[in-house]
């Protein structure tokens, strides 16, 4: 199987060049995490596989003068499907595991930027996501992220990982 390849995805007019590898384990089903992004200038496109369990993986759009602003789309990656999902930049990702020990692969195609971290809460009104599976576990910092409102304030207070 073949994980990425740049020709392949430039074919389908998609630039995305990774420049970091990162590896991921739930522990629990049902665990959450994110809905993580990068604000600019770190904008970081994602490419997601399952490589043991599976996941419910989701993408948000949190473009401002995008058609779909707001608007989430979920895909079941699994380990036996090898789906991959790819997260343009200026989307938030999220997933939630489906089994116990599901483990994930992601290539980002900017480096980790801490100081340009940031996150929305996966229990967000305005977005109404649908997870599959009773949320069993979210870690604090990921409970911690604000609504959308308040990150659109642009509040320092609201602000997070800093």
């Amino acid at each position: 199987m073949r994980a990425w390849c740049e020709e392949e995805f430039s074919r389908q007019g998609i630039a995305f060049r990774p420049r970091q590898a990162n590896m991921g384990l739930s522990r629990l089903r049902g665990t959450v995490r994110g809905l993580h992004f990068q604000c600019a200038p770190a904008l970081e496109a994602k490419l997601v596989r399952c490589t043991r369990g599976s996941l419910f993986d989701v993408v948000l759009d949190l473009r401002p003068d995008s058609p779909t602003y707001l608007s989430w789309q979920g895909a079941y990656l699994t380990a036996d499907n090898g789906h991959m999902l790819l997260v343009p930049e200026g989307c938030a990702h999220g997933c939630q595991a489906m089994e116990d020990d599901t483990e994930f692969h992601y290539m980002a195609s900017a480096m980790y930027s801490p100081g340009h971290a940031r996150g929305v809460r996966h229990d967000d009104p305005a977005f109404g996501i649908d997870w599959p599976l009773p949320v069993t576990l979210v870690s604090e910092q990921d409970r911690r992220w604000p609504l959308i409102e308040a990150s659109r304030a642009g509040s320092e207070e609201h602000t997070h990982g800093e």
